[in-house]
């Protein structure tokens, strides 16, 4: 991976996100996901030996995929190699998609549309949104917009950084997986396990480097820096996940919030932790604010990439 090509993949990203209908590796890997699910569960009655059966196939298959497709690639022509490359790796992050998925919840919220915009979080979150309030809502998209800076910006572009496009693809497959199998209910708990934890172990390193890129970022944006160190030390353990705690409390230290409280996953409600102090009332200003450390963080961790690969060079 070259610093021009890491430029132009992040640039195709802020300028286009995720074109609806575009040729997409990580939709093909969810219906890839989706087939050898049906299959493993029909033919191997060990449920977390087919989960781990999963895992292996979606990585092998993904992997030599592009592998494949980038030898050919090379055998033609070095500028199908760059263009490949771009592809894959425009692919793999969601910058804007997330910004403008989100964006969605909010702009419902500014319109007095609860319903709408439960409907709009629903489409980006993993828990039940029918009976969130206000403050629900708005709590649960920053939330989800402070973990994705991770998960869906910041661990790609590191995976990138350190093996180019295909280890950033079987990160994305492995994020894939745990978003479709990867939960702890009765359907999923055997089946999903491998792929969790090997969600876990791959976004360990990147979600700390988020909470500090956040904390680095806070201070340029005029936002509490301070406590986003303190109560990402305090609050990043208590979250459930090992890993979304620490962009989702350096998150919250720097907008003086508090996140996190119960919320409903498959029809149980879940206990969980809140994370930050309550310093500020939750507002759509947070949003914006999230929005800012969103951009910000990856622009840093853009810099960062950049100088490295161009010292590599």
């Amino acid at each position: 991976m070259s610093a021009s090509l890491l430029f132009g993949i992040l640039l195709l990203d802020l300028c286009f996100g995720d074109p609806r209908g575009w040729p997409h590796p990580i939709v093909w890997i969810g219906r890839l996901i989706s087939r050898l699910e049906t299959w493993l569960r029909g033919d191997v009655k060990n449920l977390r030996a087919a989960g781990t059966i999963l895992v292996l196939l979606v990585m092998a298959i993904s992997g030599f995929t592009a592998l494949f497709v980038l030898t050919l690639a090379t055998t033609l022509s070095a500028w199908l190699v760059g263009l490949v490359t771009l592809w894959i790796g425009w692919n793999c992050l969601a910058l804007r998609s997330l910004h403008r998925e989100s964006a969605l919840v909010v702009q419902a919220l500014t319109r007095d549309d609860l319903n709408e915009a439960r409907q709009a979080l629903s489409m980006i979150v993993g828990r039940e949104t029918a009976h969130l309030d206000e403050e629900g809502v708005l709590k649960a998209c920053l939330e989800t917009v402070a973990e994705n800076a991770s998960d869906g910006v910041i661990a790609p572009l590191f995976y990138m950084i350190l093996g180019g496009p295909i280890l950033a693809l079987l990160y994305k497959a492995v994020n894939t997986l745990d978003s479709m199998v990867g939960y702890k209910n009765e359907k999923y708990l055997e089946l999903g396990w491998a792929s969790a934890r090997l969600d876990d172990l791959l976004n360990y390193i990147p979600a700390r480097l988020s909470g500090l890129l956040i904390i680095t970022v806070a201070f340029p944006l005029g936002l509490n820096g301070g406590a986003a160190w303190r109560i990402m030390l305090r609050d990043a353990g208590k979250h459930a996940s090992p890993n979304a705690g620490w962009p989702e409390a350096a998150a919250a230290g720097a907008l003086e919030v508090q996140l996190g409280g119960p919320a409903n996953y498959f029809g149980h409600q879940i206990e969980k932790s809140t994370i930050g102090d309550a310093v500020q009332k939750l507002t759509v200003g947070h949003y914006h604010q999230m929005v800012r450390l969103l951009y910000g963080t990856t622009l840093l961790a853009a810099v960062i990439g950049l100088l490295i690969l161009g010292i590599v060079q």
